[in-house]
C-alpha cells in the first residue's frame, strides 16, 4: 500500500523499525493503520494533464527517534498534480541542529529529483530548473553558500551533492511556508487538518467507485 498511499509512508516507516522485536503496542499501531486504510479506501492519487513539471518538497524533524536521536527525512515529488516519488526515512547520522537535519533531507530529495529529471528528458520533457521547496531558510543558505565551512565541515561529503546541482543550475531551492509544505507528513504525526492539507498537496483525493 505504501507504493500508492504516501499518506501512510511515515507511520509505516516508524513501525517498521521494530520488525526485529515487535510487541503488542506495535501490533496495535499496525491494526490502526489497517483501520485507517479501510476507512479511506476510496482515497486515490489524482493526476492532471495541465501541470507537466516536477515539483519537489523536502522536510525533516529534529532528533525524532527517541532511541538513536536521529532525525527523519521526508520528501514528496509531484508531476502532473500528483506525487510520483516520496520517502520517509531515518537519517544515517545524528544531526546536530535543525539546519543540518533539513540540509541532509534536501540532499536526499535532490538525488531523486535529478534522477526523475533525466528520466523525463528521455521522454521529451525539457525544463531547465525544477523547484525544490524547503521551509528552512537557514538550510537553503547552507546549500547555496560553500563558505559555511564551520557549520558544515563535519557533514558527510555525499550530502554536499546539492551544491553541485545548484552550481550546474539543475534545480533551484525555494522557501515555502511550513503550512504549505506537503512533505511535513513524511516526518512527523500531524493534527488532522494539517494532515488533510498535506494529502491535498500530494494529489490524494476521495474518488468513489
Amino acid at each position: 500500500m505504501v507504493c500508492t498511499r504516501p499518506d501512510i509512508a511515515h507511520v509505516v516507516d516508524t513501525v517498521s523499525r521494530f520488525l526485529s522485536n515487535p510487541g503488542r503496542k506495535h501490533w496495535n499501531v499496525v491494526k490502526w493503520i489497517l483501520r485507517y486504510l479501510h476507512g479511506t479506501i476510496d482515497m486515490k492519487l489524482c493526476f492532471r494533464g495541465d501541470k507537466s513539471t516536477l515539483v519537489d518538497y523536502s522536510d525533516s524533524d529534529m532528533a525524532g527517534d527517541i532511541d538513536s536521536r536521529k532525525s527523519t527525512s521526508g520528501y514528496l515529488i509531484k508531476f502532473a498534480g500528483g506525487v510520483v516519488a516520496w520517502q520517509s526515512r531515518l537519517q544515517r547520522c545524528v544531526a546536530l541542529s535543525t539546519t543540518e537535519a533539513e540540509f541532509i533531507s534536501i540532499t536526499e530529495a535532490c538525488k531523486e529529483l535529478l534522477w526523475l529529471k533525466k528520466f523525463l528528458q528521455e521522454l521529451g520533457f525539457v525544463h531547465k530548473k525544477y523547484p525544490l521547496f524547503v521551509d528552512s531558510q537557514s538550510a537553503i543558505h547552507l546549500g547555496k553558500n560553500p563558505t559555511f565551512h564551520s557549520r558544515s565541515k563535519h557533514i558527510d561529503v555525499r550530502y554536499h551533492l546539492i551544491r553541485d546541482a545548484l552550481d550546474a543550475k539543475l534545480l533551484k531551492l525555494a522557501k515555502i511556508h511550513t503550512d504549505d509544505n506537503g512533505a511535513d507528513m513524511m516526518t512527523k504525526a500531524l493534527p488532522r487538518r494539517k494532515f488533510e492539507i498535506c494529502c491535498e498537496i500530494a494529489g490524494l483525493a476521495v474518488i468513489s467507485t
